[in-house]
C-alpha cells in the first residue's frame, strides 16, 4: 500500500528535554514523538517538524509530518499516540496531508512567544516555563526598539555562533512588546529565523527596557552583523514555539494563540 503523509498538532514544555532533536542518550521531543507514533503503528515512524526548538523551549502549536503506510484514523494517532507519550507532549490534532506538504518547507512564516515574568521575587509554580528578570522592564522604549528591527535585515548580530544557516537574512514581520500584570510579552513573526534569533532579540529589547541603552542603540547592534555588539541570550524557559504559517490549501488548522493571562492566570 502506498504510503500517505499525515501531519500532526503538538504542545509541549520543554523543561526537561534536551530540545526537538533526536539525540543518543538524551530525552528530546521527536524522540519521544517517533517512539509514540512508531507504538501506534507498529513499525519504524520517523517526523519532521515545522521549527526545532531548543533545550528548555516550549510549544504551544508545533506541526510536524510523517509518511506510513499503515492505516489509522485520525482519533488513534491523537489518542493513541498520547497514550506513549510523557505528560509534558500531548498530540493536538492529526490529519492526512497532500504528498507534497512538507512542515518546515511549506512555512511561510513562523511565530514565537516570550514570556518575561517581571517582578523582584522568582517564579515557583511556573519556574522552567517562564522567563524572569527581577528589574523592572518598561514596555514603551523596547516597543520602540522592536520597531527598528522590522523588515529584511542581515540578522548577524542576533544568531548564535554555531548557527548553520546559510544566510543570515531574515523578514521579521512583527515584533510586539506590551505588559500585562507581572509580565512583559514579546511576540516575533517572521519567514524563518536563525538558531537563538529570538532569544537574542529579547536579551537585547531587555536590555532597553532596563534603561541601559536607548531605542535607538539596537539600529547600531543590527547594522554591526556583530554578535560581540549585542546583549546576553535571553533565557529558553521563557520561549515558545507559537506557530506556523502556511497556505490554505493544506488545511492545517490555525493555532488558537493561547494568551499569556491564560497560561498563567496566577501571574496577572
Amino acid at each position: 500500500m502506498q504510503a500517505e503523509r499525515w501531519a500532526l498538532g503538538l504542545e509541549y514544555a520543554g523543561t526537561h528535554f534536551s530540545g526537538w532533536q533526536r539525540q543518543t542518550g538524551q530525552d528530546s521531543i521527536q524522540g519521544a514523538l517517533e517512539h509514540a507514533l512508531s507504538s501506534v503503528a507498529a513499525e519504524a515512524v520517523q517526523v519532521t517538524v515545522a521549527g526545532r526548538t531548543d533545550a528548555g523551549v516550549h510549544a504551544l502549536c508545533q506541526v510536524a509530518h510523517f509518511d506510513t503506510s499503515i492505516l489509522r484514523s485520525p482519533v488513534s494517532w491523537v489518542r493513541g499516540g498520547n497514550r506513549f507519550l510523557p505528560p509534558d507532549i500531548s498530540i493536538r490534532w492529526a490529519r492526512r496531508v497532500p504528498p507534497e506538504f512538507h512542515a518546515r518547507f511549506s512555512a511561510t512564516g513562523r511565530r514565537y512567544r516570550y514570556l518575561i515574568l517581571n517582578r523582584s521575587e522568582r517564579p515557583g509554580l511556573f519556574a522552567g516555563q517562564i522567563a524572569w528578570h527581577p528589574r523592572y522592564l518598561d514596555p514603551v522604549p523596547m516597543q520602540e526598539a522592536a520597531a527598528m528591527l522590522l523588515g529584511t535585515h542581515d540578522f548577524s548580530a542576533f544568531r548564535a555562533s554555531g548557527c548553520q544557516a546559510r544566510s543570515p537574512v531574515r523578514t521579521l514581520r512583527r515584533l510586539d512588546v506590551w505588559r500585562t500584570g507581572n509580565m512583559v510579552v514579546i511576540e516575533a513573526e517572521a519567514n524563518a529565523f536563525l538558531h537563538h534569533m529570538v532569544r537574542n532579540l529579547a536579551g537585547v529589547l531587555m536590555k532597553v527596557g532596563r534603561g541601559e541603552q536607548p531605542p535607538e542603540w539596537v539600529s547600531g547592534v543590527l547594522a554591526s552583523r556583530d554578535r560581540r555588539c549585542a546583549a546576553m541570550t535571553a533565557p529558553g524557559s521563557g520561549l515558545y514555539f507559537a506557530g506556523a504559517l502556511y497556505p490554505e490549501v493544506f488545511g492545517i488548522p490555525a493555532c488558537d494563540g493561547l494568551s499569556p493571562e491564560r497560561l498563567f492566570p496566577l501571574l496577572g
